[in-house]
């Protein structure tokens, strides 16, 4: 395609990126016909689409093209349609990757910017299609750039217009797969450690009823990639599991500050609807991860693979031990409702390890966890997660958590028939007999106390 240049240059820039977008798509069908294996855009057409499209000069002394606000609208529209009207996926997902991948380069910025505008775009129109080529460009970026696309989501349609959320809303339906990445993209971004990067309560509501109406959403990245496949260093988590769980168990400490600063400004936030919204997440993700024994056992992965890392939950035990340290300080006199918060954000802790290590998506024993927790308030509930035995939803046979699989053992034969017996004459029933000693009480439950008739995972 490096041919076409000349053609380009005379044209105004509008005229020359539909052209080079027509062009494009013509070059992607024939190398996808030919079976050129794998198929790739070479660097001269990489170099048109920066300087037509995005508008990256390769020589210092050429003059910037730009467009104004009305022809990069113009453009967006051809770009959508372009997308609509190509029937074959193969084609579409090339193309958006010589679009938009990131080459490392000055263009970058201007890629982002586009890709910005053409998916919020998209999720406005309803254009399928590019809401499916974002969800593979998700999947395969890096999590810093995959934030930055959720921003501009975020402002766009819970900030910057009232009232447009529903609009969001709508890919659920439209796009699963961009709708799961979106939420392992959201939950990323807002790790509750500050006013701003807290989910604004619209986003909140909206992913509450996603996954509410449709718990497996969350698992669609992972049930739709080959088991083969990796992912790539520093994109985003196979599932928004982590993402959601964080999500749920520091919900009480972020929310009770922004009660407290609430109440010194005189205003309200809605911290009810907030704390209700974040108890009925908690819920939700707990059912997801009860799918996951028959999902893991199907694709032969139960005990194999981690949907729910390690480092993950330490880097949030790490990080609940300093807030909670924070929470103490702070308040001179422990009040009822920081003690309430406080063992809340320890119960879901509790909750979220026991399912996730009963279901197969965490894989530890149970020393790592007490090592990771060791830092924490004491919790009743915690305490007997970290000291009780892994229960496991399936068959006998089905192999413990971080142990390799044993073979099933054969299946025990039926006894002989016993021969029948003649009929028993009842004995007379026994004189009740006193007890020989008073008796003891209860043995009280004790911190820190091992469970030695257990197995020591």
């Amino acid at each position: 395609m490096g041919d076409i240049r000349q053609s380009l240059l005379p044209r105004d820039v509008l005229s020359a990126a539909k052209e080079l977008l027509y062009h494009l798509d013509i070059y992607i069908c024939n190398m996808v016909q030919s079976g050129r294996q794998p198929p790739q855009v070479d660097s001269k057409t990489l170099d048109l689409i920066e300087e037509f499209i995005l508008h990256t000069p390769k020589d210092r002394n050429a003059p910037v093209r730009r467009m104004s606000a009305l022809q990069e609208l113009q453009l967006l529209e051809i770009m959508c349609s372009c997308f609509q009207e190509q029937s074959r996926d193969t084609v579409r997902q090339l193309m958006f990757s010589a679009l938009f991948n990131l080459q490392g380069n000055q263009a970058d910025e201007s890629r982002m910017a586009l890709l910005s505008k053409l998916v919020s775009m998209a999720v406005a129109v309803g254009r399928v299609p590019i809401l499916e080529c974002a969800a593979t460009w998700l999947q395969r970026t890096h999590r810093v750039y995959c934030i930055r696309l959720a921003q501009v989501l975020v402002d766009d349609y819970c900030s910057m217009v009232p009232g447009s959320g529903p609009t969001l809303q709508n890919i659920h339906s439209a796009s699963p797969r961009f709708c799961c990445q979106f939420i392992t993209a959201v939950t990323t971004l807002y790790d509750l450690s500050s006013d701003e990067l807290t989910p604004p309560l619209e986003l909140l509501q909206m992913i509450v009823s996603w996954i509410q109406d449709d718990p497996r959403l969350v698992l669609i990245t992972f049930l739709n990639s080959p088991l083969s496949s990796s992912q790539p260093i520093s994109s985003l988590d196979l599932t928004p599991l982590g993402g959601l769980i964080r999500w749920c168990i520091k919900a009480p400490l972020a929310y009770r500050r922004d009660k407290k600063q609430a109440a010194t400004d005189g205003s309200s936030n809605g911290e009810p609807d907030a704390a209700r919204l974040f108890s009925a997440l908690h819920l939700s993700v707990l059912q997801v991860f009860m799918l996951l024994p028959n999902i893991l056992n199907e694709k032969g992965l139960f005990g194999r693979l981690a949907l729910l890392q390690m480092e993950s939950v330490a880097a949030l035990t790490s990080d609940l031990s300093r807030l909670l340290d924070q929470a103490d300080k702070h308040t001179h006199t422990a009040t009822s409702d920081a003690h309430a918060a406080s063992q809340l954000v320890l119960d879901r802790l509790a909750q979220a390890l026991q399912v996730a290590m009963a279901s197969g998506a965490l894989l530890c024993s149970r020393e790592d966890l007490r090592a990771i927790c060791s830092r924490l308030p004491h919790n009743n509930l915690l305490q007997l997660v970290l000291s009780g035995p892994v229960m496991y939803y399936n068959n006998i046979h089905t192999p413990p958590l971080a142990y390799s699989p044993h073979a099933a053992h054969s299946p025990i034969p039926a006894h002989p028939t016993l021969p029948t017996l003649p009929p028993h004459t009842p004995h007379t029933p026994l004189a009740t007999h006193p007890a020989p000693h008073a008796q003891y009480p209860a043995q009280p439950f004790m911190t820190g106390m091992p469970f030695p008739f257990r197995p020591g995972h």
